[in-house]
């Protein structure tokens, strides 16, 4: 993985009980030598739940990559002119994030980022997670899946036998993903046992 000097966008967006999978991700990029841009949406930063107090966790992810963080629109907007993104990443990435990302509705800083990143023919990669993937959201899956430059972390089922509809990609394939992305080529399989793999210690 040839990550080293590479600028990543980080977009961060609801899913909370997701965050302590993603956040040594956010180490191991830091590690690899890439420059890491925290992006959130406002959920991440306003609301409380059993995961975590509001703002907890972007605290941890700016302190990690030494950045401070885009939580605005405006401040998120002159990624595009300024091309400052050489690949973007949204994880995790929520079925309602997606939904108008598919319908290319630019409502959060996160979006507006990788709206930016599109404009300049440079990848964006989605981590999702979702209880919806297989119901509803799996029309925008497939959609954003057919798109130029989108690109997936390998996801799959990660409870099927109690949440039948969800889908999680496996955050750890963060860093591979990212490096094939940049190569212009999804990382295969993408569709993956989500459900039978050992989450990292």
């Amino acid at each position: 993985m040839e990550l080293k000097g590479k600028t990543i966008g980080f977009g961060v967006t609801g899913s909370h009980c997701t965050y302590e999978e993603i956040f040594p991700e956010v180490k191991r990029l830091v590690d690899l030598g890439a420059n890491v841009i925290p992006i959130f949406s406002s959920s991440v930063l306003t609301i409380d739940t059993r995961f975590g107090d509001a703002g907890e966790w972007a605290k941890k992810i700016v302190n990690v990559t030494g950045n401070q963080a885009i939580t605005t629109i405006p401040e998120a907007e002159p990624l595009g002119p300024s091309k400052k993104l050489d690949v973007m990443l949204i994880a995790p990435c929520t079925a309602s994030s997606m939904s108008r990302f598919a319908q290319a509705n630019t409502d959060s800083p996160v979006l507006m980022a990788a709206k930016s990143t599109l404009r300049n023919d440079r990848p964006v990669v989605l981590g999702i997670s979702t209880n919806d993937g297989l119901g509803l959201s799996m029309n925008n899956i497939a959609r954003l899946m057919n798109t130029k430059n989108i690109y997936f972390v390998p996801f799959g089922q990660d409870a099927p036998h109690v949440k039948i509809n969800s889908l999680v990609s496996l955050m750890r394939l963060i860093p591979e993903t990212l490096s094939a992305a940049l190569e212009k080529r999804q990382l295969q399989p993408v569709l993956i046992e989500r459900w039978k793999e050992e989450r990292p210690s």
